[in-house]
């Protein structure tokens, strides 16, 4: 491995994952809040201070296998008038974000290409940012919408299923990180969701 390479690739990437990150689970405890939930508030989680929501593991994981996570947000559906429909906009919340924060770079890329009086120097690794923030906040909305708990798109799901059904799901959650484990290393994942994320990103970038 050419370690100045991997270096430089970190320094690009690191800045656009942690505000993809933090952007997602602000996003899932912002809406928990404004639904009635203090519990992320109360925690301190409302914030975009990356260090309240990383997951070590979760950067390890975007460092080895470019797919991670973060902290998971506390929330707690007893606040919510309708605690199915509260958890299914809370879910949605945090894919929502990353697919807004993709849009906004992908402008913000065409935007510096067109600012001809930027030094080179300041406008290679800023355009490679805002490359990556595409990528990379594609990858976590699609990767999130996968309906295998504890992602959001479990969430989202049992958003929608009837209450029994919903509960009987909900009881896979313990096993959810192993099969996800087994579903990436045996590149079912990747088939699944990379045509998508490539798609997209050629949609955004051109």
């Amino acid at each position: 491995m050419d370690i100045n390479h991997f270096i430089q690739q970190l320094v690009i990437l690191a800045p656009p994952f942690l505000f993809a990150l933090t952007f997602h689970e602000l996003a899932h405890g912002y809406v928990a809040w404004h639904l009635g939930d203090p519990t992320a508030k109360n925690a301190g989680r409302l914030t975009m201070n990356p260090l309240k929501h990383l997951d070590p593991l979760g950067v390890i994981a975007f460092i080895i296998m470019k797919i991670g996570w973060a902290k998971p947000v506390p929330v707690n559906p007893s606040y919510f008038k309708d605690p199915q429909k509260g958890m299914l906009l809370v879910a949605l919340a945090g894919p929502a974000a990353n697919v807004v924060t993709a849009i906004v770079s992908a402008i913000l890329v065409k935007l510096l290409i067109m600012m001809p009086f930027i030094p080179m120097y300041l406008l290679k690794p800023m355009v490679g940012m805002m490359v990556a923030s595409v990528w990379i906040n594609i990858m976590l909305a699609v990767f999130n919408c996968l309906p295998i708990p504890p992602l959001d798109g479990s969430r989202v799901l049992m958003g929608i299923l009837p209450p029994s059904a919903a509960r009987s799901y909900a009881k896979l959650e313990p096993f959810g990180f192993i099969l996800l484990l087994i579903l990436f290393y045996a590149g079912i994942i990747g088939k699944v969701i990379m045509p998508i994320i490539n798609f997209a990103n050629t949609l955004l970038l051109g």
